[in-house]
């Protein structure tokens, strides 16, 4: 309870950086909006499925504060957690994923600061998704901020697993045997080889 009371001592602080964050995510909601308006223009078709976004809430904040034994502070959030604001770009196929994470980083105003491949090196559970920590520019009244967010990319397949597998796992409140472990990870290859027939479907048809 203690804990929860240092966030609170300083309500206004609070408030200052949840603006600052949900303008994170409202400044990567309109470069992806950008981005798939061109790519449409361009190419009569649009990469992205949709987008989602989050901001991180106090308890979990909190969490991952104390799982990192540092001071639960808003300094100590900013400088420890990357992903306070998270956004999330469903794409329609592989190279769709690649293809707008490159447009994204191209961006001036974008720092990569770290990124972890689990297409290519899917996690032991059998997730799927790029994921980019990256740094973006906030223009304030008086000053710029810097601020870190979390992009996932990954394929409707991807996230259509993801969410299941969430909800089983994690929301079940229940110990899930290892047999059932590796029939979801087996869902998870299977499921990724559909996504890549249908990206080779796809091109097929573009070629008729």
């Amino acid at each position: 309870m203690e804990k929860q009371v240092l966030f609170d001592e300083d309500y206004q602080a609070m408030q200052e950086m949840h603006h600052l964050y949900n303008s994170a995510l409202k400044q990567l909601q309109i470069k992806f909006e950008v981005l798939n308006d061109e790519f449409n223009v361009k190419y009569a078709r649009s990469p992205i499925h949709h987008v989602e976004s989050r901001l991180k809430s106090t308890p979990s904040i909190i969490k991952k504060l104390d799982k990192l034994n540092c001071e639960i502070s808003i300094a100590a959030a900013k400088k420890y957690i990357n992903d306070l604001a998270g956004i999330r770009v469903v794409c329609c196929y592989v190279d769709d994923v690649y293809s707008v994470a490159d447009m994204l980083l191209r961006q001036s105003d974008i720092k990569l600061l770290k990124k972890h491949d689990y297409i290519k090196q899917p996690n032991y559970n059998g997730y799927r998704s790029l994921h980019l920590d990256i740094e973006i520019p906030i223009y304030l009244s008086d000053r710029t901020e810097y601020v870190c967010a979390e992009v996932q990319l990954r394929t409707v397949a991807m996230d259509f697993w993801a969410s299941l597998e969430h909800h089983l796992r994690y929301k079940s409140n229940k110990n899930i045997p290892s047999d059932l472990c590796s029939e979801m990870l087996d869902c998870a290859n299977e499921i990724a080889k559909i996504d890549i027939k249908m990206q080779e479907i796809y091109k097929k048809i573009q070629k008729i």
